[in-house]
C-alpha cells in the first residue's frame, strides 16, 4: 500500500505551489515531494523551502532517498555533524575526562582560530575531537576517527579529509591551512593545560608563541588565553 502522504490522489491544492528562485527571482513550481528542482531562468538548483531535511542531516542514505543534494545543503549537513562526533567521540572516552576536556578545548579554540583563518570548519572541528581520541598513537586516532565517521555516516569527502587531518602533517609532510588551524588549536589546548606549571614570563611566553604558532589567528588567541600566566 502507497503512503497516503506521497500518493497525488490524496494531494490537496496546496500540494504544488509556487516560490521565487532566490538567485535571479524567477517563478518556480513546486510539488510538495521535490527535493529540488532547477530554476527554468537562471538554472541554480534550488531546495524545496516546504519540506523538511531533518532527516538528510544524518542519514548516509540521503542522496539515494533525495538524490543529488544541493551544495548548500552538504555544507550545512557536514557543519551539523561536528556535534555528533563531539558526543561519539564522549561516549568512546567514557570517564577519561581529561581527553574529553581536551578534545573540547581543542575544539573551541580551533573554531575561533578557523573563522578567523578561513579553514574548512566542518573538517577542521571533526578533526580537532578525534585528534588526540586515542593518545598521541596517530594511527590508533586515525583508525578510531575512520570507525566513528563511518558510524555516523559521514559523506566519504568529508571522511577523507577529517582522516588526513587526524593523521597528521607526518602522514605526508603536507600542510594546508586546516592542518595548520588544528594545530595551533591543539598547541594551545595543551599549553593552557599546562597552567601554572610553566612558570615564566611575559617575553619567553611571548617568544614561545611566536615560535610554536603557525597562523595569525592561533597567535593572537594564544596571547589572550595565557596571558594572565605570564
Amino acid at each position: 500500500m502507497k503512503c497516503p502522504g506521497q500518493d497525488t490522489q490524496y494531494w490537496n491544492k496546496e500540494a504544488i505551489f509556487e516560490t521565487q528562485c532566490p538567485e535571479c527571482g524567477h517563478t518556480i513550481e513546486f510539488f510538495k515531494d521535490d527535493a529540488t528542482r532547477k530554476c527554468p531562468n537562471c538554472k541554480k538548483k534550488i531546495v524545496n523551502p516546504k519540506m523538511d531535511f531533518g532527516c538528510a542531516s544524518y542519514c548516509k542514505f540521503a542522496e539515494q532517498c533525495l538524490g543529488t543534494l544541493p551544495e548548500e545543503f552538504i555544507a550545512q549537513r557536514n557543519d551539523l555533524l561536528k556535534d555528533r562526533v563531539a558526543v561519539e567521540v564522549k561516549k568512546y572516552l567514557g570517564t577519561d575526562f581529561r581527553l574529553i576536556g581536551h578534545a573540547s578545548r581543542t575544539a573551541n579554540f580551533a573554531e575561533k582560530i578557523g573563522k578567523q583563518e578561513k579553514a574548512d570548519l566542518a573538517a577542521v572541528l571533526c578533526a580537532a575531537y578525534l585528534y588526540n581520541i586515542s593518545g598521541s598513537d596517530r594511527e590508533a586516532c586515525r583508525s578510531t576517527a575512520e570507525k566513528i565517521m563511518t558510524q555516523l555516516g559521514a559523506m566519504k569527502q568529508l571522511t577523507n579529509q577529517v582522516l588526513e587531518l587526524v593523521s597528521g602533517p607526518e602522514h605526508d609532510g603536507k600542510k594546508d591551512i586546516n592542518m595548520m588551524v588544528l594545530h595551533d588549536a591543539d598547541t594551545l589546548a595543551h599549553m593552557a593545560e599546562c597552567d601554572g606549571k610553566d612558570d615564566i614570563d611575559a617575553q619567553t611566553l611571548t617568544d614561545k608563541i611566536e615560535r610554536l604558532f603557525e597562523t595569525e589567528a592561533g597567535r593572537e588567541l594564544a596571547r589572550k588565553v595565557l596571558t594572565d600566566r605570564a
